[in-house]
């Protein structure tokens, strides 16, 4: 008998095998996880910047980590940076302009493009022109949105933060002034020494000592035209600098650095930064304390802002009281960040900056925030590293006809400098007489008032117990100018500046 066909019924397999799903990620579970995942991380990441000095060494954490760079530091010799053939561009007025010429380089293009993959971009500093760029060329930027990292880098909007944190600043008034009369009669209450500073800018453009009305008259276009300012009262003070992480697990807080700032042997901008130094008894443990605390309130309220990731803030120290004051804040990596990622807590945990990669990889993890914290707050695992940032502090211009390569130096009993050998690590610096140099300004390059020259790292203290430069320190800095050699300029040329670190 003809069996009935029925419609629209499959035949069922023999033996229909389960569909298989697929393996749950895993989460990150402490630092041993933390650092074999980076170790087998096959995400191209790619810090663009004019150097790679912020992160240096950050590609011997995370495998695929590359640098595309404006300037050629290592004559080629750097396996993992990448610097393209110069192509015609608009004069530069920042390291946005530099990161936006990268970005629409042909070369630049290519080599990103041949990683394949979904490469991801970081930067030390990006403007929304970047953010454009980056996403065009295919790029995922790991940092918080341009418009944010701005709205925070404000240093009138940092005091706000900081007040609704806990984290006072040296008392203060945020006000628009319109002329000598206006500002004083704003200010009564803190005394006839002021600091006006605007609410962008490296402090030693945009930092201005108000005593009396010729101080005023000196700086009044750039204060009216600054809007509403912060005026604080002038205090007795020194810097420290920290560096910090904030995560969905909590904030990594790093150590409280000295700072060096102003000095006429590596700047010519009063008040300017020039460098830090990382040792264990740089201030008291007390203050130590409560710098990082500070901090970590910082950290927890930028989160409430929906900003996360790297951050650097200022303290100021007052010398007479011992009282610490916040005093800005700089919502990215920095020039101290070299310092921070390189101190034995880093080697023996993970630096600081790849808890921001972990933030922005997506993956799952977990971590004791105040376990880590806590270790990193030992003194044990401090070691003792100076930097010193060195510019042309002359008021002239010349052509660089001779300039020092990057790589260990050896200072002789002279004060004489040998080179030793090529090398891009700062940890094969042997002793106090070695130092890595940096070199920024090269063969070709004009030499102009604030013009980055180079860079020196070495082991030990460039600064006395009174934070003046020691003797070692005054060698190391004149000996590496006399590395310098420059040709005068006919007719005289006048170069634009900005800072690059």
């Amino acid at each position: 008998m003809a069996t009935k066909k029925t419609a629209g019924k499959k035949k069922p397999a023999a033996k229909t095998a389960k569909a298989k799903r697929a393996p749950a990620k895993k989460s990150l579970a402490g630092m041993s996880d933390i650092r074999r995942y980076f170790h087998r991380n096959d995400t191209p990441i790619f810090f663009i910047s004019a150097t790679n000095f912020n992160l240096l060494g950050m590609d011997e954490w995370c495998k695929k980590f590359k640098f595309i760079n404006y300037l050629d530091c290592y004559d080629g010799r750097h396996p993992n940076t990448f610097v393209p053939q110069e192509i015609p561009h608009p004069e530069f007025e920042s390291i946005e302009d530099i990161n936006n010429y990268l970005l629409q380089h042909k070369e630049v293009l290519d080599y990103i493009k041949s990683f394949g993959g979904k490469p991801k971009a970081c930067f030390l500093m990006f403007d929304e022109k970047t953010e454009e760029l980056a996403k065009k060329a295919g790029l995922q930027t790991w940092f918080p949105k341009a418009k944010l990292r701005s709205r925070i880098d404000d240093k009138i909007e940092t005091v706000r933060i900081g007040n609704r944190a806990g984290v006072p600043s040296v008392p203060n008034v945020l006000v628009k002034v319109k002329s000598y009369e206006d500002m004083r009669a704003k200010t009564k209450k803190l005394g006839p020494d002021l600091v006006v500073q605007t609410a962008y800018g490296d402090s030693g453009h945009t930092t201005f000592f108000i005593s009396t009305e010729k101080d005023w008259k000196n700086h009044a276009e750039e204060i009216i035209a600054g809007g509403e300012v912060k005026i604080m009262k002038r205090i007795n003070c020194r810097g420290a600098a920290i560096e910090a992480c904030t995560t969905r697990a909590g904030t990594i807080v790093g150590p409280l650095m000295t700072e060096l700032v102003g000095f006429k042997e590596l700047t010519p901008y009063k008040g300017g930064w020039c460098g830090n130094e990382i040792f264990a008894d740089s201030f008291t443990p007390e203050l130590r304390e409560k710098a990082r605390d500070l901090t970590f309130r910082f950290g927890e309220e930028l989160r409430k802002t929906g900003y996360r990731g790297y951050f650097e803030l200022d303290f100021l120290i007052d010398q007479q009281s011992g009282d610490i004051w916040l005093g800005e804040c700089n919502p990215r990596v920095t020039g101290a960040s070299s310092m921070t990622n390189h101190a034995a807590f880093a080697h023996a945990d993970a630096p600081l900056f790849l808890f921001h990669l972990l933030e922005f990889s997506g993956v799952d993890f977990k971590l004791d925030v105040d376990e880590i914290n806590a270790r990193w707050a030992d003194s044990d695992n401090i070691d003792s590293w100076s930097q010193a940032v060195i510019k042309h502090t002359d008021d002239s211009v010349d052509i660089l006809v001779d300039a020092p390569e990057s790589g260990i130096w050896r200072m002789n009993d002279d004060g004489s400098l040998d080179y030793s050998r090529f090398d891009y690590h700062r940890r094969a610096v042997a002793s106090e007489n070695e130092a890595f140099f940096l070199r920024i300004a090269n063969t070709g390059d004009y030499r102009y008032e604030g013009a980055d020259l180079g860079i020196l790292i070495t082991r030990g203290r460039l600064m006395t117990k009174n934070f003046k430069l020691n003797d070692r320190g005054k060698k190391w800095i004149d000996a590496f100018r006399g590395r310098f050699v420059g040709r005068s300029l006919t007719p005289h040329f006048s170069p634009g500046s900005f800072k690059i670190m």
